[in-house]
């Protein structure tokens, strides 16, 4: 396989800024401390993240013929990644947002929905897609395109060529599980936050959650937790339940996509269940660390370090 990691679907431009408490009335203006952009989303904070931690990585989806897709595009070659099949989406807009940053690390956004939308990945592109060892798709709800039968059809032919699929969504509603119910039973780990698998299922009870989303045929499923850790539940009965990493947050923004990525890494690197685990809480701690999507990750080295010396919640 020619990448280690292909992260399909969310990419977005963003501009944060903290600390944020409300929005001026008005026409009046707050002062706020920092301000930052930053390529995010669901795909794109995992896109480089993995690429940080030493993996060949490419980023699937699109952006718009603007400024903001110029900038995602020219970011991900400062990490490396592999943008050839990140498509120009005509008459679209790159999806970007405005983060404000609360004081708790809490981060309301206004977001543009924009080419992600809009790109497709067709027949004659499958063979370069799945040039992979993992794929990950993340942002399902927000794939228009994609979310009408396409993702699934992908996952499908990643099982049937032996690739590990990972997948996640995009801040779900109840109204968004029929786009999601038809690519777990070609998901081997699915990992949404708690938030986002209560929408989806309707139920409150993290154990009936994982017993109903292993019901629909997904390999594994990781709820990540926040401060709680994570749990790790998979059709073999496997149990895992691991406490989070003791941290003063900055800002929450992309945590749970650099988990992704951060659990990808331990299995291109053949590490244990728990271990994946682990090093996708230390990648989601450091983003929490600094303003902006990967702002404190920075390699393979450092994480690993950060595990090794940071103490966990009781």
């Amino acid at each position: 396989m020619t990448f280690d990691y292909t992260s399909m679907g969310f990419h977005t431009f963003d501009a944060l800024c903290r600390p944020v408490t409300e929005i001026p009335p008005g026409g009046n203006t707050y002062f706020v401390d920092e301000f930052t952009i930053a390529v995010s989303g669901a795909a794109g904070s995992a896109a480089i993240v993995a690429a940080k931690h030493g993996l060949n990585v490419q980023a699937v989806g699109g952006v718009g013929n603007d400024l903001m897709g110029d900038w995602v595009l020219r970011r991900f070659g400062d990490f490396g990644v592999d943008t050839e099949m990140m498509q120009r989406i005509p008459d679209m807009t790159t999806s970007s947002s405005v983060v404000t940053t609360r004081p708790d690390g809490a981060r309301p956004a206004l977001h543009k929905r924009g080419a992600t939308a809009g790109f497709y990945i067709t027949d004659d592109l499958v063979d370069r897609v799945l040039d992979t060892t993992i794929l990950h798709i993340g942002g399902v709800g927000l794939m228009d395109a994609m979310d009408k039968g396409r993702n699934a059809e992908l996952l499908a032919e990643a099982k049937a060529r032996g690739i590990t699929t990972t997948l996640d969504v995009f801040a779900s509603t109840p109204e968004d599980f029929p786009l999601i119910r038809p690519l777990l039973a070609h998901t081997d780990y699915f990992m949404p936050s708690e938030e986002e698998a209560m929408a989806l299922s309707g139920m409150t009870d993290y154990e009936q959650i994982a017993a109903f989303l292993l019901d629909q045929g997904v390999g594994a499923v990781i709820l990540t937790l926040g401060a709680d850790g994570a749990m790790y539940r998979d059709q073999r009965g496997q149990k895992i339940d691991i406490p989070s990493y003791k941290i003063d947050v900055v800002c929450t923004c992309g945590c749970g996509d650099c988990f992704n990525a951060g659990f990808a890494t331990g299995l291109h690197l053949g590490r244990s269940i728990d271990d994946c685990i682990r090093f996708g809480q230390a990648s989601s701690a450091q983003n929490a660390m600094g303003l902006g999507s990967q702002a404190v990750v920075s390699s393979l080295k450092h994480t690993i370090a950060f595990m090794e010396t940071t103490p966990t919640r009781a």
